[in-house]
């Protein structure tokens, strides 16, 4: 049997007069697509068109729901209490439900953004919140999180499908951790690298930090290639065709998982 692997992208995140990547031409390429709820990034009008875009291409559709930081794309860590965050949460994904329903697709995912994706790596508390939610909702939901992360454990103790996931474009540290974008070299630009280490991930569960170490995540089944990235059409294109051309079946992950 062929391994296994979704791509997954962060989209929608355009709104009024600013636009941010290019989802026209990054969808063909992946298999599900985190779109932004409002709170980072998207709106009304953008959320309804890259759902649209996303059924006409059978790309799987998520929430990508974030910390209430428009000014700063939702990568500052914001201290909120269980309550708030769960109602932000529960906002924010029932939004794309919504949206979903109106085009007659089902949500397949939810992914935090940003800071709160990386506090939720890491906090027991911020976690078990965000998983309350998603489960209030619909525990038929797959959630997005680093392998061996608090997240991944909060969501495989609640009982809900979690899709453990590596960054392509972005550099690891030795504890297999991402590199902090303020550091140099954090983000990947290089295609030839981005589907070298993937394949890697995908067939051995292992990536080079930045340090040069080889680190093992363990298996996973999603690779994230971030919509904001420059790169990011070129990167998608590569990534995809390398991992075919590998003898590993790219599918959205709600097929296989």
């Amino acid at each position: 049997m062929k391994p296994q692997i979704d791509i997954n992208c962060d989209l929608g995140e355009s709104y009024g007069a600013f636009k941010i990547g290019n989802d026209q031409k990054v969808m063909p390429h992946i298999t599900s697509a985190n779109i932004a709820c409002g709170f980072h990034g998207g709106d009304p009008v953008t959320i309804a068109q890259t759902i649209g875009l996303g059924k006409k291409l059978n790309v799987a559709v998520g929430a990508h729901p974030s910390f209430p930081d428009l000014m700063g794309f939702g990568r500052r860590e914001m201290r909120l209490a269980p309550d708030e965050l769960k109602n932000y949460t529960l906002y924010q994904v029932s939004v794309l439900q919504g949206f979903a329903r109106a085009f007659g697709v089902k949500l397949q995912h939810v992914k935090p953004h940003g800071a709160l994706y990386n506090m939720a790596a890491e906090d027991e508390r911020t976690s078990e919140t965000i998983v309350d939610a998603v489960k209030t909702l619909d525990s038929s939901l797959i959630i997005f999180a680093p392998p061996n992360s608090a997240l991944a454990k909060a969501a495989a103790k609640a009982r809900i499908r979690v899709a453990h996931e590596f960054f392509a474009d972005r550099a690891y540290n030795p504890d297999g951790s991402l590199v902090s974008r303020k550091k140099p070299n954090a983000t990947i630009h290089d295609t030839r690298k981005v589907v070298g280490r993937t394949i890697r991930m995908v067939t051995e569960g292992a990536v080079l930090a930045l340090n040069g170490e080889s680190v093992s995540l363990g298996e996973i089944q999603t690779v994230c290639v971030h919509g904001d990235n420059p790169a990011a059409v070129k990167l998608a294109e590569a990534l995809h065709k390398g991992l075919t051309r590998a003898g590993i079946e790219v599918k959205s992950v709600g097929s296989f998982l």
